[in-house]
């Protein structure tokens, strides 16, 4: 493996730094017990904002990823395959071999200064959680915050992290100048389900209460409910349960997203529904013959169903390729000022 001559605390370049576009490589290890068991590989990436591949299902086209690899260990993650690219492992690897571009502020400083940028919308937490826990030690969040803010540059995040709260004025501050889009991952509020499925990320309720606190600070906030599991977590009352408390919490809207298993995560999913729910193997197998998504009449009556609910708790559903927008409104000339009120467009 490429990483085999790295050693704690060393610096490397050469063949490390091809592999990465990096100047230089240093392995961290921290003998806390959140960080237990995990390799920080630090990096001084060469550049930070990434441009979506045309193919992409994405709606957006740039993105900033200020870590690869992520410590939430959510089994179906999709991003799974692209610690492959560097020669390390899929599965346990992707959850405690973490890549942190320590100087994603200051490169992405410099990028939106460059006379080539055109000041398009920058996507966050679309590959791995940029509020995942490595981002309560090493803060590359708020520098790039600030960026964005400084630049006026839209943007959005999506997160299953709690740590966004952290960051609330900033966030308020980058909505006053520039069109702000803030999602929370929640895809179900079984705790057994979660336990088992996404063993690192913060509980459902504790990332609803970041859609409700953002919402009481003038943040409107959308719930991506992803993934949608099939036969564990699609029950028409598990769908209401998940609705309800996402309408419960104040969001804007509510956005299904069925399981979708790429190569790397699909071995690494399909391992893990052996070993806790191997009766279900067959019919993912059959369900997911084609390819790496569901077939379109399951995620087209998932969608149908979350979208009757939403409309029953009094929360509209996104449409695919729809992003919620926050835009500070004009202030009242004779009012005092106060605390920033954002209006959903």
């Amino acid at each position: 493996m490429r990483w085999d001559n790295l050693t704690l605390e060393t610096d490397h370049s050469g063949a490390d730094a091809a592999l990465f576009g990096a100047d230089s490589v240093t392995t961290r290890t921290f003998d806390t017990p959140e960080f237990r068991g995990i390799t920080f590989h630090e990096i001084r990436a060469r550049s930070i904002v990434n441009r979506v591949p045309g193919a992409s299902r994405m709606p957006f086209e740039w993105t900033v990823n200020p870590y690869r690899g992520c410590t939430h260990a959510c089994v179906y993650c999709f991003a799974r395959r692209t610690h492959g690219y560097l020669d390390l492992d899929t599965g346990i690897g992707f959850d405690t071999q973490i890549v942190v571009k320590v100087n994603a502020p200051d490169l992405l400083r410099r990028q939106l200064s460059s006379r080539r940028w055109q000041g398009e919308h920058i996507a966050m937490g679309t590959n791995v959680d940029c509020y995942q826990r490595a981002e309560g030690r090493y803060r590359l969040m708020p520098g790039i915050l600030a960026a964005l803010r400084d630049h006026a540059n839209p943007f959005s995040i999506l997160t299953k992290g709690t740590l966004i709260l952290r960051d609330l004025e900033l966030l308020k501050q980058a909505s006053e100048v520039t069109d702000v889009g803030v999602s929370v991952s929640v895809g179900f509020t079984d705790a057994e389900l979660w336990r088992t499925v996404e063993p690192g990320t913060p509980a459902p309720e504790r990332r609803l209460d970041v859609v409700r606190t953002l919402g009481e600070h003038g943040i409107g906030c959308g719930v991506l409910m992803a993934p949608v599991v099939p036969f564990l977590s699609d029950h028409p009352a598990q769908l209401r349960a998940t609705v309800r408390a996402i309408a419960t919490a104040g969001a804007t809207s509510v956005t299904p997203l069925v399981l979708h298993l790429r190569p790397g995560a699909r071995e690494w999913f399909m391992a893990w529904l052996g070993r806790h729910h191997p009766h279900l193997v067959p019919r993912y197998e059959r369900l997911y013959a084609e390819g790496a998504y569901a077939p379109t009449w399951y995620q087209r009556r998932i969608t149908r169903q979350v979208h009757d609910l939403a409309r029953e708790y009094g929360i509209g559903p996104t449409r695919a390729g729809e992003r919620r927008r926050v835009r500070p409104p004009e202030p009242a000339p004779s009012t005092p000022s106060g605390p920033t009120q954002l209006t959903l467009l």
